[in-house]
């Protein structure tokens, strides 16, 4: 079944980047990749904009997708893919989610920073918003200048504090893709885990039966993010996928308008599912 994979630019290094990991993450799927751009300039609106400033932003825009799509099309090219172009007239967090309705998004995939690539910042504004606000698919932000490799190893950190259902879905269908393996992180405080999250692991077990899952139980050392950053280096791990629900540690974690390093590095591709 063909993917649809939406593809936000802001014509910068890191979105190309996203791109190209993209590519190469299906490479062997039949994929229409969408290239998207928003026209509006920060901090103006239609109204004030006078027409022909309008009709600049306009143009150029449009020039950046073709030219995008060409580069994609001309060192790129792979019978299995198709390249679309996006111009959107309104703010990209605004039209997000009728885009991904209409062209039936599988998959946002996009750079953790955009163009300002400021060295503090983990992810920019707005990758945070589209990881709190797209419902309707999974976002995988990509690292600045990340160089792609299969996720032969892809984390799940849990709590065990819910069962899991039809959320899991994508991190099967990643797996499936490389026949990944997939390593489940408990980071606990207590030794001991309650009935409700034994039960909930059991659950877990026979939801991912068919990917023959590793579990690891890892102390808190600190912070949950340095935690989950040293799984990370220590178990070589290539992806790192939550589930983004309500009061979950991801959730909290993107609270913030701009999210700074504090104990967390994106250094991997990190995968972001709807809960």
């Amino acid at each position: 079944m063909r993917k649809h994979i939406l593809l936000p630019t802001d014509f910068s290094d890191n979105a190309w980047i996203a791109a190209l990991y993209a590519f190469k993450l299906y490479e062997a799927v039949p994929c229409t990749f969408y290239f998207l751009h928003s026209s509006i300039i920060k901090g103006s609106t239609r109204s004030s904009m006078s027409s022909k400033l309008t009709r600049v932003v306009t143009e150029n825009a449009k020039n950046g997708l073709a030219q995008v799509k060409q580069k994609a099309e001309q060192h790129y090219a792979n019978a299995n893919h198709q390249f679309e172009t996006i111009l959107s007239s309104y703010d990209l967090r605004d039209s997000l989610e009728s885009i991904i309705k209409k062209q039936k998004i599988d998959l946002v995939i996009m750079g953790t920073k955009g163009a300002t690539k400021a060295e503090e910042i983990v992810f920019g504004s707005n990758t945070v918003h589209i990881i709190q606000s797209v419902k309707q698919c999974p976002v995988l932000a990509i690292p600045d200048e990340y160089e792609f490799k299969q996720p032969e190893k892809i984390a799940f950190p849990t709590d065990f504090s819910r069962s899991y259902g039809d959320e899991l879905q994508p991190l099967k269908d990643m797996a499936a893709l490389y026949n990944s393996k997939i390593e489940i992180v408990h980071i606990n405080k207590d030794h001991d885990i309650s009935e409700a999250q034994d039960y909930n692991l059991d659950q877990l077990k026979v939801a991912l039966k068919d990917y023959s899952p590793n579990f690891h139980s890892m102390p808190s050392e600190g912070s949950k993010e340095r935690g989950i950053t040293h799984f990370i280096e220590k178990f070589d791990i290539n992806m790192l996928v939550m589930i983004n629900y309500p009061h979950s540690f991801i959730d909290s974690f993107m609270k913030e308008p701009i999210i700074k390093k504090i104990g967390f590095k994106s250094s991997i591709p990190f995968l972001v599912i709807p809960g």
